[in-house]
């Protein structure tokens, strides 16, 4: 006997399943087979890698622009980390977000760890197996946006009231 949910799985099928079978097979069709996409495609895909391929910088090298750019930042273990306090859960999350708004941006996403008063942002360039422009550039802009502090620089933006712990931010670097 079929019961309601058999029935609702049914109609799901019935309506989405066929448009979703007609979208796959239209789009496989106009791809060609397998061999004609590499024929095709492998020699433009080789020059295309060749083109990307990014610098990777040497354990002095990071660590002398780290030095010089990004203070906050450490190199351990093959990357490039910073780690932010924050005031709570509601905080972290809040970086946990702009981190990932501006990775998503940039296209070139970091690993992250968090904690309830933390949040540690880990970056490399995987396909370059390595810490490549593409990691410094992404976290100067997550410095730069994290560590925003409206106020400090005059202006009509107050910031948040740090001094009343329910509204504090983070726990901005000395």
């Amino acid at each position: 006997m079929e019961t309601e949910s058999d029935i609702g799985s049914l109609l799901n099928f019935l309506i989405i399943g066929p448009t979703v079978m007609v979208t796959y097979f239209a789009t496989s069709a106009s791809l060609g087979t397998t061999r004609e996409k590499n024929e095709r495609g492998a020699s433009a895909m080789s020059e295309e890698k060749e083109r990307k391929r990014e610098r990777v910088y040497s354990e002095e090298e990071i660590l002398s622009k780290l030095q010089a750019e990004l203070p906050h930042w450490r190199y351990e273990n093959g990357w490039i980390r910073r780690k932010y306090k924050t005031h709570g859960w509601k905080s972290t999350l809040m970086v946990i977000n702009t981190v990932g708004h501006l990775a998503e941006a940039a296209w070139h996403h970091p690993d992250l760890k968090a904690s309830y008063a933390w949040v540690e942002v880990l970056l490399v360039n995987h396909a370059a197996k390595g810490v490549t422009d593409k990691d410094f550039e992404l976290a100067r802009k997550i410095e730069e946006v994290v560590q925003w502090q409206p106020g400090t620089a005059g202006g009509a933006l107050e910031g948040t009231p740090n001094a009343d712990q329910r509204f504090a931010y983070l726990k901005y670097d000395g």
